[in-house]
């Protein structure tokens, strides 16, 4: 059975206060600088705020949603199905919205593999939060 969305949305919210706290304070130390998610969303939007705002709207709810939808199509328990939810969204980000937002591709103008490898350590955290919190009702416990 699927995971409920208001336990989706929690795990949502942790994922994305971790990852934010890890692009501020884990991806420097990593890259030699910050990876803020807001300021590169902000540039294609119209400013910081309304990057901050894209970055927490995407991470609380529309990920979530996804997470719920694509819940029966993905492998293993509800922390695998989280953390390949977290690849798929890491794999997005580096090859299409990065490009967008400056990045390059694979994050090459922003620190290159040592980014990119930032970047999926942070999708990781984010997707296994979401699956572990989201978690997901078991057959036998349906009936």
């Amino acid at each position: 059975m699927k995971p409920e969305l208001k336990n989706a949305v929690i795990g949502g919210t942790a994922g994305t206060i971790v990852m934010t706290l890890m692009m501020m304070y884990v991806a420097p130390m990593l890259t030699g600088q910050p990876m803020d998610i807001a300021a590169m969303l902000g540039g294609m939007l119209g400013g910081y705020t309304m990057g901050m705002i894209a970055h927490i709207m995407m991470g609380v709810v529309i990920f979530p949603i996804a997470y719920v939808i694509a819940y029966d199509f993905l492998p293993g328990s509800p922390l695998i199905k989280g953390l390949s939810f977290g690849v798929v969204l890491w794999i997005a980000a580096v090859v299409m919205v990065m490009p967008m937002a400056g990045a390059g591709f694979l994050m090459a103008n922003i620190g290159g593999m040592m980014a990119v490898m930032a970047a999926l350590m942070g999708h990781l955290v984010y997707g296994g939060l979401l699956g572990a919190l989201a978690g997901g009702e078991s057959k036998a416990h349906a009936a």
